[in-house]
């Protein structure tokens, strides 16, 4: 039996949360994007012979660091400063992202200062991010988790034997 990447995605938990107009969870999905786009832009603008480089470091710290607070289930199997740990659970609501997005898209919006690159994709996402969880913040919607990946503890989740058979 072959394993997939398809077998661990639930579409079934995708079109609840888009028919559940929790803007929480289009904040995150639009962070799950931020975090691609950041670490691949923010290596693709490494070659300029500018200070746009300062930058795309930037954008790339800004990815690993969205990772963490989009995905924390990482936090506790990647071993990790007590310090960091506290930083990235300050995240937790729907205010205080909106906020951590927004400071990140004004500093990526700086960069058009030095030069017009694609760092300017990356911080229209983080707008959109930002956006997505003010509305979310504002309406007071509950901060939700997203239904993307399935569950371990679902019926139809890969389990060992499979794993095991892949390897």
């Amino acid at each position: 039996m072959a394993l997939s990447i398809k077998q661990f995605i639930n579409v079934a938990g995708m079109v609840k949360d888009l028919k559940s107009f929790n803007f929480s969870v289009y904040g995150r999905w639009f962070g799950y994007i931020n975090i691609i786009l950041c670490i691949a832009l923010g290596i693709a603008n490494l070659f300029h012979v500018n200070a746009v480089v300062a930058f795309g470091v930037i954008a790339i710290v800004q990815g690993v660091v969205i990772l963490f607070i989009e995905v924390p289930f990482l936090l506790k199997i990647c071993p990790m400063s007590d310090n960091f740990i506290e930083f990235i659970k300050k995240f937790e609501t729907n205010g205080w992202r909106c906020v951590f997005y927004l400071v990140n898209a004004i500093i990526q919006y700086c960069s058009i200062a030095l030069m017009a690159t694609s760092l300017i994709v990356c911080a229209v996402g983080l707008t959109i991010s930002a956006m997505s969880y003010a509305v979310a913040f504002s309406t007071k919607q509950e901060f939700q988790n997203t239904h993307i990946i399935k569950s371990p503890t679902d019926d139809d989740f890969p389990h060992e034997a499979v794993v095991r058979e892949m390897l």
